[in-house]
Parts: structure tokens; sequence; C-alpha cells
């Protein structure tokens, strides 16, 4: 990796992943498991993949990023105020009534948010205008877009699938966070989208398969997308839900559970040891 190096986003995404609990705990409330488990993605995004200038926020050339997947907004903050798009003071506000960081993104109230979502399926849809959007305007900027493994169970995300590669939105990237849980159980217990790269391909995407808590591997993948022609793109990553919190990890519980106390302190001790190992 050039520019930034690998062990330079290792550090952000391990900020990240504080920030999240941070966010969590002073709320009480939020999801921790599957804003995690994208810490990796949005480290390398907002740092080195993504066209931006926290600066100007509303740029008009900057690439577009829509958090499709809304409840893991802790992680989007954590991202936003690391990057300078707003105090980092912010983020234990979290949830806190007149709070700009509410449970799902808010594109008015939070500067660096492209798109309120959180309603799950839509956010894709309005990924795939955007897109559409710069292709009539013969624009060159790029949008992204993270779901979840269980959003995919909604119909609209096909809809949004069929039209994207039916337009040959080749500015579009989807990236499929399958991390294999949801708010119920894992993803076959409720209702299996499986085989995810297939259905992808099948509906006309140019799909690469990773694993999305390695930044080798999520960098690889993206110098992939920037080469696809008339296709849009479907990264599908295997993660760990919880990732980086070795008690939260692969764990249905943490989903939509805050930590109390003890378990704060618990994981941040964790990751404040791993941030000393990665600046060592």
């Amino acid at each position: 990796m050039d520019a930034i190096t690998k062990k330079e986003l290792q550090r952000i995404a391990t900020k990240i992943r504080m920030a999240i609990i941070e966010g969590t705990y002073h709320a009480g409330s939020g999801h921790p498991g599957g804003s995690l488990s994208i810490a990796d993605d949005l480290a390398y995004l907002y740092w080195k993949e993504m066209h931006i200038d926290p600066a100007a926020p509303k740029m008009p050339t900057r690439d577009r990023f829509v958090l499709s997947k809304g409840h893991a907004a802790p992680a989007l903050y954590g991202a936003l105020a690391l990057r300078g798009y707003f105090p980092e003071s912010w983020i234990p506000t979290l949830r806190k009534v007149g709070s700009a960081l509410q449970g799902h993104p808010d594109m008015k109230n939070i500067p660096g948010v492209d798109m309120s979502s959180g309603s799950l399926g839509q956010g894709v849809s309005c990924a795939v205008g955007m897109a559409l959007s710069a292709k009539l305007d013969k624009a060159d900027w790029r949008v992204y877009t993270i779901l979840g493994d269980g959003e995919i169970q909604e119909g609209q995300v096909w809809e949004a699938a069929m039209f994207a590669a039916a337009k040959k939105l080749d500015n579009l990237v989807v990236i499929v966070d399958n991390n294999n849980l949801q708010i119920d159980g894992t993803v076959e217990q409720v209702n299996s989208p499986y085989p995810i790269p297939e259905k992808f391909a099948a509906f006309g995407f140019h799909v690469i398969e990773i694993d999305g808590n390695d930044l080798e591997e999520i960098e690889t993948a993206f110098a992939e997308a920037r080469t696809v022609n008339g296709k849009p793109v479907a990264i599908v990553q295997k993660t760990i839900k919880g990732k980086g919190v070795s008690f939260m990890e692969d764990q249905c519980g943490w989903h939509g559970s805050a930590p109390k106390k003890e378990q704060y302190d618990a994981a941040m001790a964790e990751l404040k040891a791993r941030l000393e190992e990665e600046e060592g």
C-alpha cells in the first residue's frame, strides 16, 4: 500500500472500533456487532479509496458512500470523526436527545453523511440512483454502499441490483458484509440468502470474494473494481461479527446490545492493547 500504509490503516480501524464501543456504551444501546465487522472497510474507504475532502463535505466531485445497513452507524460515525468531519467529542453523544448522532445516519445534520439510511434494503436503491445520476451528468465520481447479509433478504435489494446491471453502472461498488449473523440468529436459520456471489453474478454484477477483515484483500478488491467496465461490482466479503473484541466475536447477542461498564472496560482495554502493539 502506498501513501498510507497497511499498518496505519490497521491503527485507524482499531480507533474506529474504539469509537464504536465508546458510543454504544454511553448510549446504552446500539449495534456494536455489525459495526465492528466493517471497521476495516471504512478505514480503507475513507483514508485511501474515496475522493473526499472533510473540509468540503458537499464537494460536487466527491465520491459518495451509503451505509445501507444503517444500524451500523456507530462505525460510520467513528470513521467520520477520525477523518475530521466533526469533533471526536461527539462520539459519546450517540443516541442522546439533541445529538446529531442518532441511531441511523442523518444526512441533514451530520457532515459527511451522503444519505439517510436504516430502513433495510433502501440504501442500495439510493446508491444506485446516485450512480445513475453521475452517469447522466458524465461525472467521474463513484458510489460505494455497504449492505448486511441479513439485509439482502429484502426484495428491494434485488430490484436495485437488476436496475444497476441494466444501466451498466460500473461506477457502483456494492459491499456485502457477510458476517453470517443477524438479530435472530444465523442468516441460514432466518432466511438463507446463500449463495450470495452467484446471486449477484446472475443479476449481472462483476463479483469479487474476499476476507473483509484483511486490509490486503480489501485493497486488491477495490483495485480490481476500478478496472471493471460495463458492470456494477459486488464485493462479497466474509467477516466476523464483533471483530476486534474477543468476547463479542461471532456472537449473535451483540447484534443490538450495548456493553455494560465491565464489558466496556474489558473491550477498551483489549483495543488499547492492540493499538499500542500496532503503534510499537
